[in-house]
């Protein structure tokens, strides 16, 4: 073979990595922004924007403050969804990347209750809503990006990778608050907590370099060219799919619920509660974290082989089995058992849900809806599987912190998700068809 053979034959497949690796990237930088605002609100926000109220009810108005990101995703979908199938999956992914930079960084900027008042809260929350847009319009874009850049039979593999993002936005979230908490209570509280939020501005920089470099997606090209594009994505995708996207939204809750019910709510009472360290708690996430970045992939790969649904069911039912004995373990106080239950959660059961869901949803909808379907199925059960916390913190409250209330409601949600994901199918698995017919098959 010639070296001109050669080099066409591997210049899609390494446009394909460098696509993969650009979205990773940017969902990295989402979601670290994301994440150290659940964090801030479990362990900072209800001494420093809601000093007056009662520690319980201080955390419920923090995590009140922290739904309001999960509320604003679904609008996020929708206005990021509607511009993403009408101009291109590029451009909303620069837009949304940004938008996250400067509401995140603004928050690391806000003063206190003592010094502000209520204009502090409300600055919080206005910032949390742009930061909930901005994560609504990313993640269809990002996974679409990988799916429709995918060589054939990897799409499991590459869509993958962008989800990898989350777990990694984890990590240095964790990481940074990790490096911060260290300090003494009083420097942490007044400045320490500040310093995550700040740092995003060198990420964001990074992440918008990496994503003006990328080429469009191929299939959103060739729809644009064809004039295959439609009015109203959001709409259709509404009207004529309407089964997709709330089978989608429900497969989805679980994996939100089991992500924050651990890393926030769990956090917050495991600390408050059981006394456990604040580090502890915090390392067992982190680990879990780095173990998910292999997982994931790992599961996405493997829905290229067995197929999306059993990969995701197999998530749900070990979640739903798992929910009581991961707080059991917790309440144990061993550190040994707290980081083999948060692993077993966290590394294996959240990431067989969270590696082949990105293609699944690709695939439920035809390319021209695919970005507003996607988005709207993904971005309404993260809203509901985000609010779980608020409901679960306020169940903490009504029964004295006991675990069990936590607990039956994850494996509740697991089972209603598993359901959910009987109902799906994926339609349209040549993501290199850009016909709404192309590629019927059942999974």
């Amino acid at each position: 073979m010639t070296k001109t053979s050669v080099s066409a034959v591997d210049t899609p497949r390494r446009q394909s990595s460098k696509v993969a690796f650009a979205s990773l990237i940017g969902t990295t930088v989402e979601w670290y922004d994301f994440y150290i605002y659940g964090t801030a609100a479990a362990l900072v926000f209800p001494k420093l924007f809601f000093p007056a109220f009662s520690p319980g009810a201080g955390l419920l108005a923090a995590l009140s403050t922290y739904a309001v990101g999960f509320a604003a995703r679904p609008l996020g979908g929708i206005v990021f969804g509607h511009y993403g199938d009408r101009v291109g999956r590029k451009k909303m992914l620069v837009i949304s990347l940004f938008a996250m930079g400067l509401a995140t960084v603004g928050m690391g900027l806000v003063p206190g209750f003592a010094e502000i008042g209520i204009m502090a809260p409300i600055l919080i929350v206005a910032l949390r809503f742009i930061q909930g847009i901005a994560v609504g319009g990313e993640w269809g874009g990002a996974v679409l990006m990988a799916v429709e850049h995918a060589p054939p039979g990897k799409a499991g593999l590459y869509g993958s990778l962008p989800q990898v993002g989350s777990p990694l936005g984890l990590v240095l979230s964790t990481a940074a608050f990790s490096a911060v908490s260290a300090l003494p209570d009083k420097d942490f509280l007044s400045w320490g907590w500040r310093i995550p939020f700040l740092a995003s501005a060198l990420l964001i920089i990074v992440g918008l370099i990496v994503r003006l470099r990328l080429m469009e997606s191929p299939v959103f090209a060739q729809m644009q060219s064809a004039g295959a594009t439609v009015r109203l994505p959001v709409r259709d995708a509404l009207t004529k799919h309407p089964g997709s996207v709330f089978g989608a939204a429900g497969a989805f809750i679980v994996i939100n619920t089991v992500f924050y019910l651990v890393t926030v709510l769990g956090l917050s009472w495991a600390t408050s509660h059981l006394g456990i360290a604040r580090g502890t708690f915090l390392a067992a996430v982190l680990v879990a974290s780095l173990i998910m970045c292999c997982t994931v992939p790992l599961f996405g790969a493997l829905s290229d082989r067995v197929g999306r649904r059993p990969v995701f069911a197999t998530g749900a039912i070990l979640v739903a089995l798992f929910a009581f004995p991961l707080f059991w373990l917790i309440e144990t106080k061993s550190t040994p058992l707290l980081f083999l239950g948060i692993i077993v959660i966290m590394g294996i059961g959240h990431p067989l849900m969270y590696g082949p869901q990105a293609v699944l949803y690709s695939e439920m909808f035809p390319p021209a809806l695919r970005y507003s379907g996607a988005s709207l199925g993904y971005q309404i059960g993260g809203m509901l599987g985000g609010l779980v916390p608020l409901v679960a913190s306020a169940l903490l409250i009504t029964y004295d912190q006991a675990s069990w209330p936590m607990a039956a409601l994850l494996a509740a949600i697991a089972v209603i998700s598993l359901l959910s994901l009987l109902t799906i199918r994926a339609r349209y698995a040549d993501h290199t068809r850009t016909d709404h017919t192309a590629g019927e098959v059942s999974s």
